[in-house]
């Protein structure tokens, strides 16, 4: 009963303090887009266009930290399930730039970069190349920020000039 308790008291506090995930008006987190298949592409190199993740379908879903998650496959939806953490983007789909200048804002999942095996999104293309100036300083100031943001109400503000082609129908 003492583990059980204790358990039960860990998991509330840890959803005290986390955050929600950016979802927007699809009603998914990362507009839909398959979280599994980014780890699935080549990087492009530093200013360069990253290519577009697959589009998550909607009957291929997965819940976590609040969000549903769609997938291009049945494979990649049990693949984040094993391990959902490595899979979706930090700052809970929100811009990594807008968190290291103090603030939460959405990311766009079009725009993003793979850094030591963690997945981030930037809001807007010229947000992409002052993120790209500098990406080790901004990610220690994101990570030293992260802290006080987390808590807060994740963004409900709309991705400019984006709309999400996922997920799909089936």
């Amino acid at each position: 009963m003492t583990a059980l308790a204790l358990a039960f008291t860990t998991a509330m506090i840890g959803s005290a303090f986390a955050g929600d995930q950016y979802v927007d008006k699809t009603g998914f987190a990362v507009s839909g887009y398959d979280v599994v298949s980014y780890f699935d592409l080549p990087q492009s190199k530093v200013g360069q266009p990253q290519p577009s993740p697959l589009p998550g379908q909607a009957s291929i879903t997965a819940d976590y930290n609040g969000a549903t998650f769609a997938f291009s496959s049945e494979a990649n939806r049990d693949r984040f399930l094993a391990a959902p953490e490595a899979f979706v983007p930090q700052y809970d789909g929100h811009c990594a730039y807008g968190v290291a200048k103090g603030g939460k804002v959405p990311g766009n999942p079009t725009l993003w970069r793979i850094v030591d095996g963690k997945l981030y999104l930037n809001i807007t293309k010229n947000v992409v190349g002052f993120w790209e100036e500098d990406i080790p300083g901004n990610l220690k100031t994101s990570e030293k920020n992260w802290d006080g943001l987390e808590p807060q109400a994740a963004s409900t503000d709309k991705i400019p000039s984006f709309t999400s082609a996922a997920p799909v129908a089936n």
